[in-house]
């Protein structure tokens, strides 16, 4: 007789992996992270793909640079894992649109696999709703916006637009050669400020600071703003803290240049003051409402954004300046201010956007154009170069403050719909979000 012990059983093959299962997780969220959403978004939108093609076991990461899907078969079966790093991110917010509805049609069992695969191919190689010309004269027509909101003529409103389509243009040359992107905003603050210190030099400096404010605000970073701030909030530290030294990269590179050009100009003997500088308005105009209305339907535009949102983005940019402009009649900080207008904002753009199935960012983004601090990062830069460091950097915190209270009141409004949703996302209820788990820290 065999006295060696029995061998253990052998284990049955795991659930097979279907490799075009990964690869189409993999892919959209590659899309949708480079398209400009947000790392809660992308996370959902890769699990709920993962549920609908059974994907066994299933665990997604996502980072600002990176993807990483592993599904685990188990009884043995060896896991599969794929990756892919976020090379390029432009935002296209009508992309953002159409992979939703890709997310959502697959996660009802509308799509097979293979035609969510055909689906994804049309939706790379489609085309903004917008011809390229127009989205580069947006940036211009932002810059134009942003000077009348400040209380700027047509002349100045001209400058502006002029000087901001010289700065992408040579920005866009510096691209095609390598530059860092650091270095291409760096040269386009400068022309912008350029362009107001020769207006001073000239003999009018009282249009100087509204040129620069409207030149500013073409490059100011509102939208990885609220994103990293969003990050933050669901818990996503790691894309949260990427995202927000993008931010402080970008703002140090339009300082770096406002503070080249204004250093030189005061060197030089031009007459830069900070008596010159727009005070905020007091008072709610129809030409600032239809102005701040303008920038908002022109960042729109900037962004590719469908056609459909740019009436609500007029709507939202109007809205938030005129709660601003009533707020700081009532005596409430700048700060404090834009905190309000951002709340209520982001409480009817996340509203509007869950109640027509559509991803929140470009109701968002668009909206909080008007507030962005373009003049008072000019006011502290001035302040720097005219002898007046601790008051210029004092400017420079309550620019950056501003930001910020913009940033966390539209994520704060959405956070608001969200506890009043009769439905969760992703297919899991309100509970199981990540975010909203009691750590306490630890």
């Amino acid at each position: 007789m065999d006295g060696s012990p029995p061998e253990p059983p052998e284990e049955e093959p795991g659930e097979t992996v279907d490799p075009r299962a990964v690869d189409l997780v993999l892919r959209v969220g590659e899309l949708l992270l480079a398209s400009g959403e947000t790392t809660e978004r992308v996370n959902e939108a890769m699990l709920s793909l993962a549920v609908a093609y059974e994907l066994p076991r299933c665990e997604v990461q996502v980072t600002l640079t990176s993807l990483l899907v592993s599904a685990h078969p188990g009884k043995g079966a060896p896991p599969m894992t794929g990756t892919r790093a976020i090379r390029r991110r432009t935002p296209a917010y009508w992309r953002l649109t159409a992979l939703h509805q890709l997310v959502q049609d697959a996660s009802i069992g509308m799509l097979e696999l293979d035609e969510a695969h055909n689906r994804l191919k049309e939706i790379k190689a489609g085309r903004a709703p917008y011809p390229a010309w127009l989205m580069v004269v947006s940036l211009g027509l932002i810059a134009a916006s942003g000077s009348v909101l400040s209380g700027g003529g047509p002349l100045v409103a001209t400058t502006a637009f002029i000087a901001t389509l010289l700065g992408d243009r040579t920005a866009a040359a510096l691209a095609r050669r390598g530059i860092a992107e650091f270095f291409q905003l760096t040269v386009a603050a400068a022309i912008g400020a350029g362009a107001a210190a020769l207006v001073v030099a000239m003999g009018n400096p009282g249009h100087a600071a509204t040129i620069v404010t409207g030149a500013i605000l073409a490059l100011l970073p509102g939208r990885p703003l609220v994103a990293s701030i969003q990050d933050g909030i669901t818990g996503d530290l790691v894309s949260a803290g990427a995202r927000v030294l993008e931010v402080f990269f970008m703002i140090a590179a339009i300082v770096a240049g406002l503070g080249a050009i204004v250093y030189l100009a005061v060197n030089l003997g031009v007459p830069i003051d900070v008596k010159h500088l727009p005070t905020p308005a007091a008072e709610l105009r129809p030409v600032a409402v239809i102005a701040a209305a303008a920038i908002s339907v022109t960042f729109a535009i900037s962004l590719a954004a469908p056609r459909y949102v740019l009436t609500a983005a007029a709507l939202g940019g109007a809205l938030i300046w005129v709660l601003y402009v009533l707020a700081r009649g009532w005596d409430v900080p700048p700060v404090l201010a834009a905190a309000i207008a951002a709340i209520v904002v982001g409480v009817l753009a996340n509203w509007l956007a869950r109640r027509h199935n559509q991803p929140v960012m470009p109701f968002v983004v668009p909206a909080i154009g008007p507030l962005l601090p373009g003049t008072a990062l000019y006011r502290g830069m001035v302040e720097l170069n005219t002898g007046s460091p601790n008051t210029g950097v004092l400017s420079l915190i309550g620019a950056v403050s501003v930001a910020l209270a913009l940033g966390a009141g539209v994520n704060l409004g959405g956070e608001f719909v969200r506890a009043f949703q009769h439905v969760g996302l992703g297919g899991s209820g309100r509970w199981a979000r990540p975010a909203a788990r009691r750590t306490r820290g630890f």
